[in-house]
């Protein structure tokens, strides 16, 4: 099985949308790999899980999957045979029974974090400042302009579900730490990675790498193929 072979599908977390993996994506698709970026309409897990499953369809072969932030759980809830691996990027990986909100309160938020509340509607929005200050402090200030003005608010209704058997219970997973993470706290994912009994990478990184330090993802991504291919 060659890498050329193997696609990657990329699952943006909560107030983001595909094109924050757009570093990714180039740094991939520089090296021959087949991406997709998974659209999640963040409306209710369920709804985020089917996104996801259409997306798959759209890939034909072998996929590695990568979520970012909440979208760990969503990548973790799906069945589909192709899925050879996991890669975890700074992400929330609920085990069975639990909700993402379960694992995203488990210990004390950074001193920077948010305060986040459902609007009117059931939606959670950042706060105008939090993208600086915990989202993506190390983005530039462009990065963090645009990412504020696409933010694409969660529901509620996704992070209160109890997840079902996750499958890196079932699949080899890699998790890159993000070391300087003010969203979810270090602590917080070296639990879960440990759990999880995964590959850990982990970085001197914000929340969100993906836009402020691809590299190291993509890193990742290329060990994961590279396993996967020898097997």
């Amino acid at each position: 099985m060659s890498h050329q072979e193997v696609g990657v599908v990329l699952v943006h977390g909560a107030w983001a949308d595909g094109s924050s993996w757009a570093k990714v994506i180039a740094g991939l698709s520089a090296g021959g790999t087949p991406v997709v970026a998974a659209p999640l309409p963040l409306t209710s897990f369920a709804d985020d899980v089917a996104a996801l499953n259409r997306a798959l369809e759209r890939v034909s072969g072998p996929v590695i999957l990568v979520g970012h932030a909440y979208a760990g759980a969503v990548i973790g809830a799906v069945r589909d045979e192709r899925v050879k691996a996991l890669i975890y990027v700074a992400a929330l990986a609920p085990d069975e029974g639990e909700t993402v909100a379960d694992v995203f309160y488990r210990s004390e938020p950074h001193p920077q974090a948010p305060k986040l509340a459902p609007d009117a509607h059931g939606f959670i929005y950042l706060p105008e400042t939090a993208i600086a200050t915990a989202f993506a402090p190390n983005a530039t200030a462009a990065e963090q302009i645009v990412l504020a003005a696409v933010q694409r608010p969660i529901s509620a209704a996704c992070i209160t579900v109890a997840m079902p058997r996750p499958l890196w219970k079932d699949r080899p997973a890699w998790y890159l730490v993000a070391e300087q993470d003010r969203m979810i706290i270090q602590e917080t994912q070296r639990f879960m990675s440990e759990r999880m009994k995964a590959s850990v990478r982990s970085q001197p990184v914000d929340h969100t790498p993906l836009v402020t330090a691809p590299a190291p993802i993509v890193a990742t991504i290329g060990e994961a193929l590279a396993a996967v291919a020898r097997r």
